[in-house]
Order: C-alpha cells, then sequence, then structure tokens
C-alpha cells in the first residue's frame, strides 16, 4: 500500500472524524517533541537544584537526540506492523509515565532515564505519525494531512526552547515535567475516544525493509535531509545569543523574541504543506533560497529596526517549512517502508542538529558570532547544490514522476 493511499476506515467515521484525529496526532507531537527541546530552557534551573554542572546538565540533551538517531529505524522497523492507535496511546503513555519520572528525580542518572525511555519511543510514533496522517488524508490531501502533524512538531522544535524558559521562571523545571505528564495523560485517553482504527499494515521483515538502503534515490535524499538540518541549526541552535550580541536585543527580552520567531515561523509551515504536494524537491530548492538570505541578511541589517525583522521573519518561515516538506520529500522516495522512511529522515534530521551546533560551535571562537550567519547561508547552497544530484537519481529511478 502507497503511503499516500488511503486505508479503509469505519464507515461510520465522518470527515470531521478524520479531521480531528489529525488535529489530535498534531497535538500530541508537539508534547512528544517538547519533551525533547524543552529541557534546554530548564538546563539552568535543574543544573543548580541537583547541583551539577550546566555542561554536564546539557549532556541530557545530546543522550536524547544521539538515542533518536541511532535507534529510531530499528524501533520504528519492528512496530510499524501494530496498530497504529493502539501503539500511539502507549507511546503517549510512555512520555506521561517519563515526564512524571522526570518531575520527582532526585539525581542526574535518573533524569537520565527518564529522558531515554522516551527519547526511543519518540521517533517511531514520529515516522508512523506522518504515514498515518497521510493514510487518513487520502491520497489528494496527503501533505497537507502530513504538514499538520508537523505543525505540532515545528511549534514545538521553534517554541520548545522560550516555552522551557517562560514557563520554568514560572513554576519551575518540575512543574514543567509534571505538566507535560499531565498534557500526554489526556491525550492518550482523547486518542483513545476520538481515533479510528487504521488499517494496520504487514508486518515485513526487518532486512526487507532495509532494502530501501540500497535505493540511490532514497539515500540521496537523506543526505540531503542531513545537509538542510545542519544549514538550519547552525545559526538556530545559537539563535539566542545571536539575538542579543548582533541585534542588540535586551537579556530578558530574549524568549519573547524566540517565541515570536517560532510564531511567525509557524506560517512557514501552512505555506510548506501548500507547495509539497506539487514538488517535494521544488519546495526544498525554494525554502533554502528563503533560508539562505534571511540567515546571510542578519548581521548586515542588524540595527535596522524593521528591515532586521523582517529577516529574521523570512528566515523563520523557511526555516518551519522546511521540516514537512523534508519528511514528506524522503517518504516519498521510496514505494515501501514508508514508517522506517520516515523515522529514518528523523534520525537524519537529528544528525543534522547535532553537526550543525558543532559547527555553529566551532565558528564562533575562530571567526565570530556575528559570521554564524554566513556559514549557515553557505551550508544552505551547499545543500542547492545537491538537489541535481537528488533530482538525476529520481529520474533515473521513476522516469517522469513529479520531484
Amino acid at each position: 500500500m502507497s503511503a499516500y493511499e488511503s486505508p479503509p476506515l469505519p464507515t461510520a467515521s465522518p470527515t470531521k472524524s478524520i479531521g480531528l484525529s489529525i488535529t489530535i496526532l498534531a497535538f500530541s507531537a508537539f508534547l512528544i517533541v517538547t519533551t525533547e527541546f524543552l529541557i534546554v530552557g530548564l538546563l539552568p534551573s535543574l543544573a543548580r537544584e541537583l547541583d551539577i554542572s550546566i555542561s554536564v546538565a546539557g549532556q541530557l540533551v545530546t543522550l536524547f537526540a544521539f538515542t533518536v538517531m541511532v535507534f529510531g529505524p530499528p524501533l520504528t522497523a519492528a512496530l510499524s506492523h501494530l496498530d497504529r492507535k493502539k501503539l500511539f496511546i502507549a507511546i503517549l503513555l510512555v512520555f506521561a509515565a517519563a515526564n512524571a519520572l522526570a518531575a520527582v528525580a532526585n539525581s542526574f542518572w535518573v533524569l537520565a532515564v527518564a529522558r531515554i525511555v522516551p527519547a526511543l519511543a519518540l521517533p517511531v510514533f514520529w515516522g508512523t505519525a506522518s504515514e498515518t496522517a497521510g493514510q487518513l488524508a487520502g491520497p489528494q490531501r496527503a501533505g497537507q494531512a502530513i504538514s499538520k502533524v508537523y505543525l505540532g512538531i515545528s511549534a514545538a522544535m521553534l517554541l520548545g526552547i522560550p516555552l522551557g524558559t517562560v514557563v520554568s521562571n514560572a513554576i519551575g523545571w518540575r512543574g514543567a515535567f509534571w505538566l507535560l505528564a499531565g498534557s500526554a495523560l489526556a491525550m492518550a485517553i482523547a486518542m483513545s475516544a476520538f481515533m479510528p482504527t487504521v488499517t494496520r499494515t504487514a508486518k515485513v521483515d526487518f532486512l526487507k525493509q532495509a532494502r530501501i538502503f540500497k535505493e540511490a534515490y532514497f539515500l540521496s535524499n537523506v543526505c540531503l535531509s542531513i545537509v538542510v538540518f545542519t544549514a538550519m541549526f547552525i545559526a538556530y541552535t545559537y539563535l539566542a545569543d545571536i539575538l542579543e550580541r548582533v541585534g542588540g536585543v535586551a537579556h530578558e527580552q530574549i524568549g519573547w523574541w524566540l517565541m515570536g520567531f517560532g510564531a511567525i515561523g509557524l506560517l512557514g509551515n501552512w505555506i510548506g504543506g501548500k507547495a509539497v504536494d506539487r514538488s517535494p524537491l521544488r519546495a526544498t530548492v525554494f525554502f533554502l533560497v528563503l533560508l539562505a538570505i534571511g540567515m546571510a541578511a542578519i548581521v548586515p541589517l542588524a540595527g535596522a529596526g524593521l528591515f532586521f525583522c523582517m529577516a529574521l521573519g523570512v528566515w523563520g518561515v523557511a526555516n518551519t517549512a522546511l521540516y514537512p516538506i523534508s519528511q514528506v520529500r524522503v517518504m516519498r522516495s521510496v514505494s515501501h517502508a514508508h514508517a522506517l522512511a520516515g523515522t529514518t529522515n528523523v534520525s537524519a534530521a537529528n544528525a543534522g542538529i547535532g553537526a550543525g551546533a558543532i559547527i555553529g560551535g566551532m565558528t564562533i571562537p575562530s571567526l565570530g558570532i556575528e559570521y554564524l550567519g554566513y556559514v549557515a547561508a553557505t551550508a544552505a547552497v551547499l545543500a542547492l547544490a545537491l538537489t541535481p544530484l537528488v533530482s538525476r537519481c529520481g529520474s533515473a529511478r521513476v522516469p517522469g514522476s513529479p520531484r
């Protein structure tokens, strides 16, 4: 069955029920991915209370990302055949329990366990939720449905850090984890009540699914995603520092600027959802160009008021649009094992996030923070240079197919 072929649904399930199911998937995605990124804003508070250094606390972020990167593909391949409704409910219950454990943690190691367990489940949800949304919506609206799920993912990635800062100041880091635990439990209940049963996919041996790793078109798309996310996170990882040291934003206002960057960037999710149904690769090219322009313009326009904000807006829109576009582009590059393809893109994204943070971290002491935008834009241009190769691989595999 194609990733975008609508499976049989219960005859009593109206269109509104499908729309509600996709909304529940989107909000669940927001909660699940917020669990990964919220902790960045909580690090100073939990480091003080647990009496550990900020560097040690920061390894909780690295631990989560690398767990997702390494275990995502095999776990998704092993579990994607299960009843999706039950699978999603189980994942949400795991997140509820893990966040509750984090809320009562009294040591680094307990908190580390509370991070590792949900990190194992996150890529399974990410990979299968995208495919399920496409199945529920049908072939004509698959891209838009996946975009709605990615609205939750993008909102978490863009707003998770500022939300962590704001929430930590209001109710403390333990309160933030309790809030996530309660919300995940509520979504599990909502999914149990409202989501229709999706036709189960046949269990396929992992080695058979892994044949996609021999397909040049798929591999070229995955490599493109790594470079795309590297370009995105070279500068975004240090956006707070850029705003303060380059943009001259007051320290106490940084959290709200980050919130504004994420909020305006969500427009990109909607635009990207429209564009990706026409051609995922062409949409990638368009938004990479916008990304490069927005990031490169930050320093020249620093202090230029409205023009500086416009550059940030262009950057934010392109940054957000590339999340769902990359997911759809990779999933459409295969004719089978779509959940494995989707979660492989999650691993590629995490590899890019890590590489971007490292490259950005090396750029600051060697060249200066004012060069981050230029280095990130260069990486975006490198990603653009890869798109003709991806297109050629696609033409060789499926002549005349849309790209």
